[in-house]
C-alpha cells in the first residue's frame, strides 16, 4: 500500500516580503569639478618661477599681453600656476600680475607640499640644522653651503618652506636668506602643528630638504611663573 505523503506545496507561513532594507546612500562629498582658465600678463615683464613664492628660483619670464593656461593655485590664491595654452613647462608667478578670466576657486589648489622642485645633481642636504625659540619667535641656523665657482643662482643661496602659525591659522610663508639663519614668527593657538623645511639652493637646482627640528610654542607656562635656571 502507498504510505508516502502527498508532497506538500509548501505554501510558506509567511509571505516573507523583505521590508525594503534602506538603501545606502553613501553620503560621498562629491569631488569638486576643477578646470583651468586663462589668464593675460598685465605687467610689461613677469617673473615665473619654480614654486609659489618670490624667493624661488627663477624659471623664464612671461612677455605683457601674453595668454596664458592657469592650472594651479595655492589655497590663498597669492600665487598661480600657469603654462603655455597646451605647453608642457609651467612655472609660479604672483596673481595679481595677471587679469584673469573666470573665478580662481574653480581652479585646483595645490599643496607646496607636493611642488616639484629641480634638485641639485653636486650637493647633498644642509648640514648642522637647527632651530631655538624665544616666544613666537623661532631661530632657525644651518651650516654654509660652499658652492664651486660658477654654481652660484646669483639668488638666494638657501630656502626656508615654513608652515607657521599667525592669527590663529597655520600660513605657508617661504623665505629665502642670504645667511645661514633666518628668525620666523610662530604664535600659538594653532589646531596644526608648524613645520619647516630648508634647503640650500645653485643654478642647477636645490639640495634635498632637511626637516627642521621644530620647537612647539608653549603655551602652558606663563611667563611669570616660568623658573630661571
Amino acid at each position: 500500500s502507498n504510505t508516502s505523503t502527498p508532497p506538500s506545496t509548501m505554501t510558506p507561513t509567511e509571505t516573507n516580503s523583505p521590508s525594503p532594507s534602506p538603501t545606502l546612500t553613501l553620503t560621498t562629498t562629491p569631488v569638486p569639478t576643477y578646470v583651468n582658465l586663462r589668464g593675460e600678463v598685465i605687467v610689461d615683464h613677469a617673473n615665473c618661477r619654480y614654486g609659489p613664492g618670490a624667493p624661488y628660483l627663477y624659471k623664464y619670464g612671461l612677455v605683457g599681453g601674453s595668454n596664458l593656461e592657469i592650472i594651479g593655485r595655492l589655497e590663498t590664491e597669492s600665487w598661480i600656476e600657469v603654462r603655455a595654452i597646451g605647453g608642457n613647462n609651467p612655472c609660479w608667478v604672483k596673481t595679481d600680475l595677471m587679469k584673469i578670466t573666470g573665478d580662481l576657486k574653480n581652479v585646483v589648489p595645490i599643496d607646496p607640499m607636493d611642488v616639484l622642485l629641480p634638485q641639485s645633481p653636486y650637493y647633498g642636504p644642509l648640514t648642522g640644522v637647527s632651530a631655538s625659540r624665544n616666544g613666537a619667535d623661532v631661530m632657525i641656523s644651518w651650516n654654509a653651503l660652499t658652492l664651486r665657482a660658477g654654481d652660484d643662482s646669483e639668488q638666494f643661496p638657501y630656502l626656508v618652506e615654513a608652515w607657521v602659525c599667525q592669527n590663529g591659522q597655520l600660513m605657508f610663508v617661504p623665505t629665502g636668506s642670504y645667511t645661514t639663519s633666518i628668525t620666523l614668527a610662530d604664535e600659538p593657538g594653532c589646531s596644526t602643528e608648524s613645520h619647516a623645511r630648508v634647503y640650500g639652493v645653485e643654478k642647477h637646482g636645490y639640495t634635498r630638504w632637511v626637516e627642521i627640528p621644530w620647537p612647539p610654542a608653549n603655551t602652558a607656562v606663563p611667563e611669570s611663573q616660568s623658573t630661571t635656571e
